[in-house]
């Protein structure tokens, strides 16, 4: 049997004996590497039914990449009928979603709620949890963004304020805090809703910031809004920045992206955390293509001498850009997409304890 052989075995065995869901139940993240750092298939990493936890530094991708998610699912017949809500409460996300993620996207694409055609996001907390409850009610599934929980107030924060600011106009003090009560809501409701994400088949994926870690600890990186947010979580995946791409043009160094460095801190899938990187082009988004030759030739399936990379898989040999240029002008995604599967799971196999099994 030879290596190409080999690892379609294993992809295949992989997909038949270790995936604890259907594969017509996955979403793809719009990356291979992803997809697999989650679920072991590449075929998708999110999962219907489920709560995702993305969390991460400032501009390391991830209202990019919860949109791809979108834009996966607008090309995915097993998610036609499904409602695409996207609550911006943080009003960040400014971009052309019709350019970026396509324009059935943007014609899918809702708010959580309207008043006379005007969008309506959320503010709090509170607000949060009735919109997702208000979708689920209407029986129609739905992939829902909250983007992001760092953004909503409380009710109980609110009205402290307003308490606050009319003690001190009037020259008076106020005692306790403006503590938003996240923690409380969160662990409260997010129980509440699971059954509710399960039996409507849809998907939440909830943004958080990191912050930095000022006070005790190891953790360089904090986030806010409680445990049951990592609790009730799927995966908690975090992103940051590895470093900034850059090219020069008409003379000057110009930056064109970023590599995000996205670590799998938590598992329900697989119970494996995996770290994978990803080039994210200011006017592309997520080059799924470019990421995949790079894992080959890092583990070293592709051989590259200098700036020629022998890629045997493809019958081709070149540099990075020709070879990425080839893939796409002759419709090979899905072929390397099952290729960096195969090693992908090669790997695996070769880091698993080999024991006999105490319960066949």
């Amino acid at each position: 049997m030879n290596e190409n052989e080999d690892m379609k075995k294993i992809l295949s065995n992989t997909k038949e004996s270790n995936q604890p869901i259907k594969e017509s139940d996955l979403l793809s993240t719009g990356s291979t590497l992803l997809n697999l750092a989650c679920t072991g298939n590449p075929a998708g990493g999110f999962a219907k039914g489920k709560y995702h936890f993305l969390v991460g530094d400032s501009a390391s991708g991830k209202t990019w990449l919860s949109l791809t998610c979108l834009a996966e699912a607008a090309i995915n017949p097993n998610f036609d009928g499904y409602r695409f809500i996207y609550d911006n409460a943080e009003d960040g996300a400014l971009m052309d979603i019709g350019r970026f993620f396509g324009e059935k996207v943007r014609d899918r694409l809702e708010s959580p709620a309207y008043e006379k055609d005007i969008p309506i996001h959320s503010t709090t907390i509170e607000e949060f949890y009735y919109h997702v409850d208000d979708a689920a009610e209407s029986g129609t599934p739905f992939i829902y963004i909250l983007d992001s929980m760092d953004s909503l107030s409380s009710d109980a924060e609110q009205s402290k304020f307003e308490e606050t600011k009319e003690a001190h106009r009037k020259g008076k003090t106020t005692t306790g805090t403006f503590g938003d009560g996240k923690a409380k809501k969160n662990s409260s409701n997010l129980r509440k809703l699971m059954p509710a994400l399960r039996k409507t088949n849809s998907i939440l994926i909830i943004i958080n910031q990191t912050r930095d870690n000022l006070g005790f600890g190891f953790e360089k990186k904090i986030r806010s809004g409680g445990h049951a947010l990592r609790f009730y979580a799927t995966l908690e995946i975090w992103s940051s920045i590895k470093g900034k791409m850059k090219k020069t043009i008409r003379g000057k160094e110009r930056e064109i992206g970023i590599t995000a460095k996205i670590q799998v801190k938590k598992n329900r899938f697989t119970g494996r955390l995996r770290v994978v990187e990803l080039p994210l082009y200011h006017s592309f988004g997520i080059d799924d293509v470019g990421s995949c030759v790079d894992y080959l030739v890092a583990e070293k399936h592709w051989t590259k001498t200098k700036s020629t990379i022998n890629a045997d898989d493809i019958d081709f040999t070149g540099t990075r850009g020709k070879i990425i240029s080839h893939i796409q002008e002759n419709d090979l995604e899905i072929k390397i997409s099952e290729i960096v599967a195969g090693v992908w799971n090669q790997i695996e196999k070769e880091c698993s304890v080999d024991r006999k099994s105490r319960y066949s």
